[in-house]
């Protein structure tokens, strides 16, 4: 699905007329466009499944990979900058920080494509809870393995900027799969390395 840039102008529009303002005054006049063309920017990801970002970022290398049976290795990728709007006040989700970890299971996926799937999942109207879900199921569809962690602290302007208007408070979430879950001493070192 794809987004109608026209609606989305009448839209804004309208919205300016509802809280008062003139959309015809110099100022306000190519709102409505501006605003359309960066939805069609900031909600890319509203256009996409999760098998069609997999299928889009799937790029990993398998040749001369050797992986040992009980595999202890892991990919840790942190510190991926990404945004998002919050869906239940479309509320910027700012500063956020993702960390995606990986146990590989004869699959290392390309780095850069981990920070392409955490921007893609966020751009999409989201919880921080379920950008975490997200990434971490379309991590394990790329690369073959169940042991994916996600890591994500944010700010949320639906308390910094509005209601309680705690400016510093942020939120962290964590998405555990496979032996993040089960292998103490996997998530330990997780954990280590994350800091």
């Amino acid at each position: 699905m794809s987004i109608d840039r026209k609606k989305v102008e009448e839209h804004i529009r309208g919205l300016l007329i509802a809280i008062g303002e003139d959309p015809d005054r110099e100022g306000l006049k190519e709102t409505p466009s501006r605003v359309a063309r960066m939805y069609e920017e900031i909600f890319e990801g509203i256009s996409y499944t999760n098998d069609e970002i997999a299928e889009m970022y799937n790029k990993t290398f398998e040749d001369d990979l050797v992986i040992p049976k009980d595999n202890k290795e892991m990919v840790l990728v942190k510190d991926i900058d990404i945004f998002s709007y919050c869906e239940h006040h479309m509320a910027l989700m700012y500063n956020m920080k993702v960390a995606v970890a990986y146990v590989p299971n004869g699959k290392i996926l390309g780095l850069s494509k981990i920070a392409r799937i955490a921007d893609m999942v966020g751009k999409r109207l989201q919880l921080q809870e379920r950008i975490g879900s997200d990434i971490a199921e379309i991590t394990q569809k790329i690369t073959d393995s169940e042991d994916v962690a996600v890591i994500i602290e944010g700010q949320h302007a639906c308390m910094t900027a509005r209601g309680i208007k705690n400016t510093g408070s942020r939120t962290t979430t964590t998405t555990f799969r496979g032996k993040f879950n089960t292998d103490t001493n996997l998530t330990k070192r997780l954990m280590i390395l994350y800091k």
